[in-house]
């Protein structure tokens, strides 16, 4: 259980990895943090199980930090995989060396080994998340990172009385290392997760959960702020408070322009903070979470319970539960995603990128290669641009630094070479996939508009994409193929959302714009596990720029060795 077993915040233990509570007095400082990698029984259904965890806890300890201070994060590996960690959604400004997915920007903490991570926390504030970023072990190797404001710097919607970390999850039953190696082999997909979580607990709807259902207490008249995370492998997730409305405030640590619902839709990898007022009649309600599923695949569509609880309401009240929208609801969620708007105020401004230096094109496909290994003969495959991407046996950061020959190329496509109509009659070819280590060279401080666009390549499917490195605007989406002729025209250039993770809609395509003045190599994948594995990811490799503090800086003296 992420908080120890309390829902009010506690002072910052530091080394120790407790949860904790930065005071708003406090000044910017150096936060240190000692994650242990380990091995630990942790029963959620019917039986224990050995997980990976960071420090005994599943999810793992909270970063507690503010705009302006310096985190460093020393990882010690005691188990049997090797491991890294990455910080998702900082920028890690000129230093890659710590954004910590592996053989992308470091090679990984073998066992024995140690790395300590340091970063800055610059022009940032909100909800972010780390997560291991090797293997599928990011299942429960995960945690908050929660950023306060600069001193004296009050957010920009009225104050909450407590505050506290929603992250959803997944549950296998088995290892699921063991889970995915298996489904490679077979040249299948790999078995869907047991249960969603919340907070590491899936709540009295599965068996033998009794005492795996987290409980949070409210006050009557108490506002309260929710700091919902998804860390869920493979599904994008619908949650909702029974009786209570929400009022979303921030995404992916990005001040919003302020709305009320009743239910909200949380891709893997994007965070969500909002206000709840316990105002309702006191009792027991329902917390819920349920995924999104807009075509007919193999998903765990069980709903993870957890309960808010009015203060002197004993545990025999029976809980409301509440209502989320239906699995396959995706009117409810272009709804959704078109409230979700940047704040946009001199003190937050939108820097939407008016002027294009890069325009590229992605597509996405899911298909099948030939596989002699496998006992199917064939195996899934995944690409962007009809290229599956092959990772490497060394970090591509440490090759791109020191000019490593045969590594990777940059001669990544800024568009598919065949063209047809990417989301019409259900194609099964996969129009000449290739494998390599390709990524796309991009000049600093150039300014980029990608456009993803989902295809029909076996089958049409959502894709929540993340860019490690920036944050960037998402200025268009829609339905079919993306119409560079008419499409540009309806961009909202004046207050789009900012996220590090983007929805691309089934069937449909996203348009995101970014001013790369991040120096380094910067991975874009799709966070689904699964579709990851199978190859869609790439990365950009952003160039030094000329000024003095326009280059990487050096690596550390404790990086990994490959």
């Amino acid at each position: 259980m992420a908080r120890q077993g309390s829902f009010f915040l506690k002072s910052l233990v530091l080394f120790l990895g407790f949860v904790g509570f930065v005071p708003f007095g406090a000044k910017a400082a150096v936060k240190k943090y000692q994650f242990d990698i380990q091995v630990k029984n942790v029963s959620r259904l019917c039986h224990a199980k050995p997980i990976v965890t960071v420090n005994g806890m599943f999810p793992g300890p909270t970063i507690y930090a503010r705009e302006g201070d310096r985190v460093l994060v020393n990882v010690t590996n005691y188990a049997e995989y090797n491991m890294s960690i990455h910080w998702h959604g900082l920028k890690q400004f000129r230093n890659g060396w710590a954004d910590g997915p592996a053989y992308v920007t470091q090679c990984p903490i073998t066992r024995g080994q140690s790395y300590s991570y340091g970063f800055n926390i610059t022009g940032q504030r909100g909800t972010l998340w780390w997560h291991a970023h090797i293997l599928w072990l990011r299942a429960t190797v995960y945690g908050a990172i929660v950023i306060l404001p600069k001193q004296g710097t009050p957010f920009p919607f009225p104050q909450p009385d407590q505050e506290a970390n929603i992250i959803l999850g997944e549950w296998w039953n088995t290892d699921v290392e063991q889970v995915i190696n298996q489904a490679n082999k077979l040249g299948i997909p790999p078995n869907m997760s047991d249960a969603h979580t919340i907070n590491g607990k899936p709540g009295p709807l599965f068996p033998c959960s009794e005492k795996h259902t987290f409980a949070m207490e409210v006050e009557w008249g108490k506002t309260y702020l929710l700091r919902i995370i998804n860390a869920a492998l493979n599904d994008e997730l619908f949650f909702a408070i029974a009786g209570h409305n929400m009022t979303v405030v921030e995404i992916d640590a990005v001040y919003s322009k302020p709305f009320s619902t009743q239910a909200l839709l949380i891709a893997p990898g994007q965070t969500t903070n909002v206000l709840v007022q316990a105002n309702q009649n006191p009792g027991r309600y329902f917390i819920a979470a349920r995924p999104f599923i807009d075509v007919p695949i193999p998903a765990d569509n069980k709903t993870a319970i957890a309960i808010l609880q009015y203060k002197g309401i004993p545990n025999t009240v029976m809980p409301i539960l509440p209502q989320l929208p239906s699995p396959n609801n995706t009117e409810f969620v272009m709804s959704y995603n078109d409230k979700l708007r940047s704040l946009n105020t001199p003190q937050f401004p939108a820097k939407v990128p008016l002027n294009v230096d890069r325009h590229l094109f992605y597509t996405i496909g899911l298909g099948r290669n030939p596989c002699p290994t496998c006992v199917n003969g064939t195996q899934f495959t995944a690409s962007l641009n009809n290229i599956t991407f092959v990772m490497p046996q060394i970090g591509l950061l440490q090759a791109h630094y020191f000019n490593i020959k045969g590594v990777f190329r940059t001669d990544f496509p800024d568009r598919p070479l065949k063209s047809f109509n990417y989301t019409g009659a259900p194609l099964t070819a996969n129009l000449g996939t290739s494998l390599g280590t390709r990524l796309n060279r991009v000049a600093f401080n150039s300014t980029v508009e990608l456009v993803l666009q989902d295809t029909n390549l076996l089958t049409i499917e959502s894709h929540p994409f993340h860019l490690h490195g920036y944050n960037f605007f998402i200025v268009g989406r829609g339905i079919g193929n993306f119409d560079p002729a008419k499409d540009p025209a309806k961009f909202n250039l004046v207050d789009p959302p900012e996220r590090n993770t983007a929805g691309v809609p089934t069937g449909g395509w996203t348009a995101i714009r970014f001013t790369a003045d991040n120096p380094g190599v910067w991975f874009l994948h799709c966070h689904l596990e699964v579709h990851t594995t199978w190859g869609l990811k790439t990365a950009f490799v952003v160039e030094d720029g000329k000024g003095p503090n326009q280059s990487i800086l050096p690596p550390p003296k404790d990086l990994p060795p490959c």
